[in-house]
């Protein structure tokens, strides 16, 4: 499902892409609910939270799914340390985990090790759990970028992402996007990530090769999608 200049994308479809999103730390349980009661109301296709929100009550009949980060946000830690989270997140009902790669091994070219750090986590999430790998898109190169997508995928990785949306050097970009998905083809997803808070924002993702994104002002993305006779959101 990819939007055209004939056929703008609707807020049904688009909110469909969104892992709605919270990761502030001073984020409360309050908050989370609050996150929860707006994504089930937009159609999001999940929230994605910290680890120790865990476990979540979703509304009865909600078709959410539960995204969890991992490493998060600096990616420098101990690979059994984060299987070790992964794992416990899945135990407390996590869907999906955003696992941070090492990105200091990245730019020193060290990909075996990534490769590995990435598999260790993978082992803990049993299929049809969902494995999402951040690479910090914006501190690395272009062949970084290639080369972290590639270990992501040696190690069984379902999704390629491009941020935290932490780093100071940045979020998504719609040349790290499509750099992304013509690296892993139709074998991985790509999650754009950080930066998005406009519908052609959002849209400008998709059309770069994104099949998922990682937004926190979902409504206001939405809110820019063309009028489709039932209100919008």
């Amino acid at each position: 499902m990819t939007p055209s200049d004939s056929t703008p994308i609707t807020t049904e479809q688009l909110a469909r892409y969104f892992d709605h999103t919270l990761l502030k730390p001073e984020a409360t349980a309050a908050d989370v609910a609050t996150l929860i009661t707006e994504a089930d109301d937009l159609w999001a296709y999940s929230v994605c939270v910290s680890p120790s929100m865990l476990p979540l009550e979703l509304p009865q009949g909600s078709s959410l799914k539960i995204a969890v980060v991992c490493g998060f946000p600096s990616g420098k830690h101990h690979s059994s340390i984060k299987a070790a989270e992964a794992a416990l997140s899945v135990e407390q009902g996590a869907d999906e985990v955003d696992m941070v790669i090492d990105i200091g091994a990245a730019k020193a070219g060290a990909f075996d090790r990534v490769e590995a750090d990435i598999a260790a986590v993978r082992a803990v999430i049993p299929a049809p759990r969902i494995l999402k790998v951040i690479i910090e898109s914006a501190a690395l190169t272009d062949d970084e970028i290639v080369s972290a997508c590639l270990a992501a995928q040696n190690a069984g990785a379902d999704f390629v992402k491009t941020s935290t949306g932490f780093h100071p050097s940045g979020g998504a970009t719609v040349h790290a996007v499509r750099l992304m998905a013509e690296t892993v083809g139709a074998r991985l997803g790509v999650k754009a990530s950080g930066g998005i808070r406009s519908y052609d924002d959002a849209v400008a993702m998709i059309e770069a090769g994104a099949t998922r994104l990682g937004v926190s002002s979902s409504r206001q993305v939405l809110s820019g999608a063309p009028a489709t006779g039932d209100g919008g959101y």
